[in-house]
């Protein structure tokens, strides 16, 4: 086990619920070995298991059915490998198109894979809830096998040979995401003993479920902290060239990928390839094996993430024109929206506008299927689900958590949206404010942010929801410079001095106007921040990522 030497980590490792030796041992130390769950425990596991091995023995051809985000992409990668692996070849990929086709097994989709022989699909990240083309599968003579981590609905699909999903039956951890959960299956298709692998081969597969479970954003307690752990150490050794060049083209350094990287590098770009329609060739890219195909493959994926900024950059541009319409003060609830807009990129620039103009921020576009569809974003402490409850009436479909949520709108209501919105602000009054404090695990002196502290918050990573990072506060500090940096300077930099050098903290996209007291050189101030290690190009720097700035 880990030794608690650090005088803090006893006290973070608390106020994560972790003071049991026994807890702390195990996250402290995952072990692979010891501490995943037996995945026969899985609902319906052992019909998955016979009805595959059924499959793979008489040459049936398989469809694997994966959802295109950045969860279901990877976890396609993790059962295309595993087949290809044990020398099966007879299956195919088919993700749906975000924008015509829609989240889930589909009755179209379903009838695609039917024409080219398909006797077996095996879906991975939906399925659970897709009810009507589960038995228009099985009215073809099909068979599924549902791979699934979402809630089930009050009626399960009868027809599906087997639901494998951690939130049915007695399963001993609920939060696994998608992929995880078939690598589940390929687990305990090996311990049937019907697979022949070199022991351990398939954590090979680690690097696409390490992604999954950080960028799908499930809770990194029990199981998926070690998907999370291991994850990372086989990324940071994986031999994918898509994955390899895709990184340098990034300018990260393999070997110390972190969690972040998977955050802000490698998910946006896997999601990029879904947001533009296209998410096969993200899947492509992490499956390729072909340099060559590899690189052919990342030239096109940031093709389309520039296209997708590009996108974006337009749809906020026309928003900030129509802003300029407003006469007097600007509604409490920003609501925009076009019919020409995709849905699925939204998201993005409603963050922008929230965090512009600190309020919440509803956008909306409409689909391949004429359905309007968008996305909501707090911008402070306004929670966006309240305001949908109490406009339900006008939806078709809401939810999400008080930051941020997604909907769909009643065609008869998207043109008077922004007024019902409004409208239900004013009326809801105080009740829509969600009160979330930000409090810090311990204050801190500059001194503090040492390389016995930067090593402590090693053993606490990988961080993410459920096991946050640790916020910090610095009390009556005083900035030497404030600075903005980058090239259309979007960047924050306070620069203290110590007595064995300066000290950086950063905020990207912010100005020194975005937080609650507006820095200045010389003049003392309060500081929430976390302690970070960054490795861009190759260059080693503890800093301090910015929080918010406080009057002292």
């Amino acid at each position: 086990m880990a030794s608690l030497d650090h005088p803090l980590l006893a006290a973070l490792l608390a106020r994560r619920g972790l003071t049991d030796p026994e807890d702390v041992a195990r996250f402290l130390d995952p072990r692979f070995d010891e501490h995943l769950h037996d995945p026969h425990l899985l609902h319906d596991m052992d019909k998955a298991v016979a009805r595959l091995r059924a499959a793979i023995t008489q040459g049936e051809r398989v469809g694997i059915f994966s959802d295109y985000d950045c969860d279901g992409i990877p976890g396609a990668v993790v059962l295309h490998d595993f087949f290809k692996s044990i020398g099966f070849t007879n299956f195919e990929n088919y993700i749906p198109h975000r924008h015509f086709e829609g989240f889930g097994l589909s009755v179209a989709a379903v009838d695609v894979l039917a024409k080219h022989g398909v006797t077996l699909i095996i879906t991975i990240d939906c399925g659970t809830t897709d009810r009507e083309a589960i038995a228009h599968a099985r009215s073809l003579g099909i068979d599924v096998i549902v791979t699934d981590h979402h809630e089930p609905g009050v009626t399960l699909p009868a027809e599906a040979v087997a639901i494998v999903n951690p939130k049915l039956g007695s399963y001993p951890f609920t939060e696994l995401c998608g992929s995880a959960v078939v690598f589940k299956l390929v687990q305990a298709y090996i311990g049937s003993g019907a697979a022949t692998l070199p022991p351990g081969q398939e954590r090979w597969l680690l690097d696409m479920v390490g992604i999954a479970t950080i960028a799908d954003m499930v809770p990194l307690r029990d199981e998926n902290r070690v998907f999370a752990h291991y994850g990372l150490l086989v990324l940071r050794k994986s031999r994918r060239p898509g994955l390899q060049k895709l990184l340098r083209r990034q300018k990260l350094e393999q070997r110390l990928l972190t969690e972040d990287d998977i955050g802000f590098s490698i998910g946006p770009r896997i999601n990029a390839a879904s947001r533009m329609g296209e998410p096969l060739e993200a899947f492509y890219m992490l499956a390729a094996s072909d340099p060559v195909e590899a690189a052919v493959r990342i030239d096109h994926l940031e093709d389309l993430n520039g296209k997708r900024k590009a996108a974006v950059a337009l749809m906020t541009r026309d928003i900030h024109e129509r802003l300029k319409g407003y006469v007097g003060e600007l509604p409490p609830v920003l609501v925009f929206g076009s019919p020409e807009w995709r849905p699925a990129l939204v998201g993005l620039a409603a963050n922008k506008l929230a965090e512009e103009y600190a309020r919440p921020a509803f956008l909306w576009g409409r689909d391949g299927n004429d359905v309007y569809k968008g996305s909501a974003r707090s911008g402070g402490g306004v929670s966006v689900v309240r305001l949908m409850e109490a406009a339900a009436p006008i939806f078709l479909e809401y939810g999400g958590h008080h930051a941020s949520g997604g909907f769909s709108v009643h065609d008869d209501f998207i043109f008077t949206l922004g007024e019902e919105l409004n409208r239900q602000y004013q009326a809801l009054g105080a009740a829509a404010v969600v009160r979330e404090e930000l409090v810090p695990d311990a204050l801190l002196t500059l001194a503090e942010v040492d390389e016995s502290l930067v090593g402590m918050l090693r053993k606490l990573a990988p961080f993410g929801k459920g096991n946050e990072k640790p916020l910090f506060a610095f009390s009556n500090i005083v900035p030497e410079q404030v600075a903005v940096f980058g090239k259309a300077k979007e960047h924050l930099k306070l620069t203290f001095p110590r007595g064995r050098g300066s000290l950086e903290a950063i905020a990207f996209f912010a100005s020194p106007q975005s937080f609650s007291r507006e820095p200045r050189a010389g003049v003392p101030l309060s500081l929430l921040a976390y302690v970070e290690e960054s490795y861009f190009m190759n260059r080693r720097q503890v800093r301090l990522r910015i929080v918010d700035i406080q009057p002292v």
